[in-house]
């Protein structure tokens, strides 16, 4: 599903966001949205408060509302948080007034800081039947902490039409692709649309993947700063400086009204768009990976997506780890709901996925391959400070024009204070 309409970070829905990192005692920030599934009076008093952030899709709130309803082991209540769904989580987390049952993105904090608590018992009968990805995912020190609910993958959207009128091949490299914009950007359309940051918050990390790097190594390690990170950042800031991207449009990134409106020939968005592009352009688009950066650069596809995790402050642990695996583990056909009905996402389940016919045609079943080729998921070693460090490098090489070799190793050192604190 789309991110949340005022995301935080490239907490971007999808990227819209990940964890927030330890979260620091606040005064709690109410939840705004709330309502109710159930009721009341059947359940023996068991109560569930379940917090959402506000999806974009039409119908989302209200099928979420109907899966609470369906639940009679708990009177399940349903926040629908809109704005800054971080920061009201993390003041949520550390309230007595906050969630038992929540979505979020991995991080390593909320775990080792005791959070939210392993759901290894849950998981464990239909484990095999995730992927690997998805479970190192939102696991820590060998412990699943959270059941991914959707894998989101993002993509360039391209308008067919507008690149063959102007002899233009669908970029297979980033040098391809800051001339195809330069190309379209035409007659009162850009060339391309990576969001109001210019991308730099929602491409930070992708940015580092398409160069043949990393963010962390696999023990925990700063991997990004080295030579190719900094071709990356330059090769981005000829694309800005290019003056080919559409700044100030009326929505960000991961609302494809901007390519629908022919406001861009191409912009950066995620697969939950697909249907309402379908509807408006027909077969009048195609979709890539984030060109590769370099000589040992390579296609990148990033998933977003969301997972559910129990707080340890829940009210009644027990039932609400029980809520969770009847929502997220035995209910396949409520899953398959959320994942397909309401935009398009890849459902996390390999059963699931393999059934999902309307993920196995045209475009839809091209994403899935792309994904399933060149997807890089989120690391839960690398928090929300971390990612916000990135964007900081980014911004400040691409958009404010600093020296990024500077800036690389200002992150390295930044990002190192980080891991730390986590060690």
């Amino acid at each position: 599903m789309s991110p949340e309409q005022n995301p935080s970070r490239s907490f971007g829905r999808r990227s819209l966001l990940r964890a927030s990192g330890t979260v620091a005692a606040a005064g709690f920030l109410a939840a705004c949205g709330g309502n109710t599934g159930r009721g009341g009076g059947s359940t023996g008093g068991k109560a569930i408060s379940q917090w959402y952030h506000q999806y974009g899709e039409a119908g989302t709130q209200q099928a979420a509302l109907r899966y609470a309803k369906a639940y009679g082991k708990a009177d399940v209540s349903v926040q629908w948080i809109p704005g800054d769904y971080a920061s009201k989580l993390s003041s949520g987390l550390v309230s007595s007034s906050g969630p038992d049952v929540f979505e979020f993105h991995p991080d390593v904090q909320m775990a080792k800081s005791g959070q939210i608590v392993p759901l290894d018992d849950i998981i464990a009968d239909v484990k095999s039947d995730f992927t690997e990805s998805d479970l190192a995912a939102n696991s820590v020190d060998g412990k699943v902490y959270g059941i991914r609910m959707i894998d989101d993958p993002q993509f360039l959207y391209y308008r067919k039409s507008l690149l063959e009128k102007a002899g233009v091949q669908p970029p297979t490299t980033f040098d391809e692709l800051i001339e195809a914009s330069r190309k379209l950007d035409k007659g009162g359309v850009k060339g391309l649309y990576l969001g109001l940051k210019a991308g730099s918050d929602i491409l930070a990390s992708p940015l580092v993947w398409a160069t043949g790097s990393e963010l962390l190594t696999a023990d925990h390690k700063v991997a990004f700063d080295n030579p190719a990170t900094v071709e990356g950042l330059k090769k981005m800031r000829e694309l800005y400086t290019s003056k080919t991207l559409l700044l100030g449009a009326p929505t960000d990134w991961f609302d494809p009204s901007a390519f629908i409106q022919g406001l861009t020939a191409m912009q950066w968005c995620g697969l939950w768009a697909m249907p309402g592009i379908q509807k408006a352009l027909g077969d009048d688009f195609g979709i890539i990976p984030l060109p590769g950066i370099g000589s040992a650069g390579r296609p990148v596809v990033y998933n977003g997506g969301w997972s559910t995790y129990v707080s340890a402050k829940a009210k009644d642990v027990d039932a609400a780890k029980a809520f969770v695996k009847w929502l997220w583990i035995e209910q396949t056909k409520l899953q398959e709901d959320w994942c397909t009905s309401y935009g398009f996402h890849i459902p996390p389940r390999k059963s699931l996925a393999a059934k999902a016919t309307k993920l196995q045609s045209g475009t839809a079943a091209e994403a899935v391959k792309l994904f399933g080729t060149n997807g890089h998921y989120d690391d839960p070693y690398w928090t929300q400070a971390m990612a916000t460090i990135s964007q900081d490098m980014v911004n400040n090489a691409v958009v404010s024009g600093k020296n990024p070799e500077s800036e690389v190793a200002k992150a390295r050192t930044r990002v190192e204070a980080e891991l730390k604190k986590i060690a």
